[in-house]
């Protein structure tokens, strides 16, 4: 083996085609991993033992994870202060209230030149701007307590999850050792072992089972345990859950490039079209012409 610096010179197998290999299940699987030559010529492109694991080098470690991505799937940015605000002044209610208090304030300075005008009515228009103005600052009160709360929600949301994965550990064999390690430090290449239980943090290909059940409902919507085996199907997904037996599996894909990975990037794009589609409507809605056409699109 070609090594640089005690870590492989070059991978066997290229990112893009473990992908590829992971986009199949059951026995086109195992047609297609016997087109690469097997689980264990995988390990063999992968630099890595089916019973010794990875040798757990730093560098070695650190090489996979700019080669094959890292075990973590980035959060969308989190919503600043000021966005919280803006989106909470979107709501219809708070639309009719604030105008109506800027009709109020207008009318309450507009004085029209009555010489015949009560001394009660002119203390009466003198006050009232009182109520505009309190309209507003009740808007003001309710917009920036519902940012704070979902300001809040957000942060104490983000500091729960990173604890939980902070403290979520896995069995890896590396150096011929079984340890635990966080599941943010998977490589493409360690072999893990897994029983029953366990929610699997990555791709991987069956090396051994026994009796292995999984739980794949969260990425297919199938109630129905499925059953793995080397020569049934070997492909375990990341997401999914253990329900019987045990097994040993090869890292295959971590991060963003795991199934679970490429489903939560595209349920995230989805949502961000969602929304910009919501506001266009939005626009569109206070758009004159836009009412218009609707109103007359039967007569078009």
């Amino acid at each position: 083996m070609a090594t640089i610096d005690g870590r492989p010179a070059q991978y066997g197998i290229s990112l893009k085609q473990l992908r590829e290999l992971m986009e199949h299940r059951g026995r086109e699987g195992v047609a297609k991993l016997s087109e690469v030559g097997g689980v264990a010529k995988l390990c063999d492109k992968l630099y890595t033992s089916t019973n010794d694991g990875l040798r757990g080098t730093r560098t070695d470690i650190e090489h996979r994870r700019e080669t094959f991505g890292s075990n973590v799937i980035p959060p969308k940015p989190p919503k600043t202060f000021l966005t919280l605000v803006w989106e909470a002044l979107q709501d219809v209610t708070l639309i009719i209230l604030e105008v109506a208090a800027l009709v109020s304030l207008g009318l309450s300075f507009y004085k029209p030149a009555d010489e015949d005008a009560p001394v009660l009515q002119e203390e009466e228009d003198h006050h009232g701007w009182i109520e505009g103005l309190a309209i507003l600052i009740s808007v003001i009160v309710v917009v920036f307590v519902t940012a704070f709360n979902d300001y809040s929600k957000e942060r104490q949301f983000r500091g729960l999850q990173n604890r939980i994965e902070g403290e979520h550990k896995f069995s890896v064999i590396r150096g011929a050792e079984v340890c635990q390690i966080s599941v943010g430090d998977i490589v493409v290449g360690d072999i893990a072992q897994i029983k029953y239980g366990d929610l699997l943090p990555a791709d991987g290909i069956l090396i051994q089972s026994n009796d292995l059940k999984v739980d794949e409902s969260s990425l297919t919507g199938e109630s129905d345990h499925v059953k793995k085996g080397v020569d049934v199907d070997p492909m375990v997904l990341s997401g999914t859950h253990v329900m019987e037996g045990s097994g040993k599996m090869v890292v295959t894909a971590v991060g963003v490039n795991s199934q679970a990975g490429i489903i939560f990037t595209l349920l995230g794009a989805a949502v961000d079209e969602q929304e910009a589609e919501l506001k266009k409507r939005k626009k569109d809605i206070l758009n004159p012409s836009y009412v218009y056409l609707e109103l007359h699109k039967d007569a078009v």
